[in-house]
């Protein structure tokens, strides 16, 4: 069929740019969340995708240059980078993978909020200290990063006033924090089974 020959006007203006542009997607969404596993210690998920990265970029950038003069090649590829962006930020985010620190400022003195956290399985450590305008309580909850928008809007509820700060933490050890079976785990392997 003429529409199949790689000599067609639809494979080289219409199929040759949508492949560029699904393999851009695939090859930045892998490669934004490898950084984000960089980032995090995980060195063998992310060299892993290392390689299925850089192997469909390499597949990606010799069709462009192949296919010079066609303009509709530089849209796609430019096109498949800015959502491959897009795409690897959100699946991270579906995922949150890590750990959080969270700290909320309260001018608030009673032990309500603290209270609400443990009752809601979150650890939270309080420090008193001082603001611009005056005492303050200081209070400190390491979470899994998929639990922390119930904790910030149990926090909210219970004072609406408050100053919240997050962080990504890198690792944590001891101390109270809900026990969660990491996503790539051999525990995980063996309950399977």
């Amino acid at each position: 069929m003429e529409i199949f020959s790689t000599n067609s006007w639809t494979f080289i203006w219409i199929i040759t740019p949508l492949l560029i542009f699904i393999a851009r997607i695939t090859d930045v969404s892998i490669g934004t969340f490898r950084i984000i596993l960089v980032s995090k210690g995980k060195k063998s998920i992310a060299a892993l995708l290392g390689f299925l990265e850089i192997s469909i970029w390499l597949l990606a950038i010799s069709q462009v240059m192949q296919h010079l003069d066609n303009i509709a090649c530089f849209f796609a590829y430019g096109l498949g980078f800015a959502l491959g962006n897009y795409v690897g930020i959100t699946i991270e985010e579906k995922i949150g993978l890590g750990l959080q620190s969270v700290r909320i400022i309260t001018r608030n003195t009673m032990e309500i909020l603290p209270m609400a956290l443990r009752d809601a399985g979150f650890g939270a450590t309080v420090i008193k200290a001082n603001g611009a305008k005056g005492q303050v309580n200081i209070i400190f909850s390491v979470v899994p990063r998929k639990e922390v928008d119930k904790l910030v809007r149990l926090a909210h509820e219970v004072d609406p006033n408050i100053f919240i700060s997050l962080q990504d933490v890198r690792s944590a050890a001891a101390g109270y924090m809900p026990q969660r079976t990491p996503l790539f785990s051999w525990q995980r392997l063996i309950k399977k089974k």
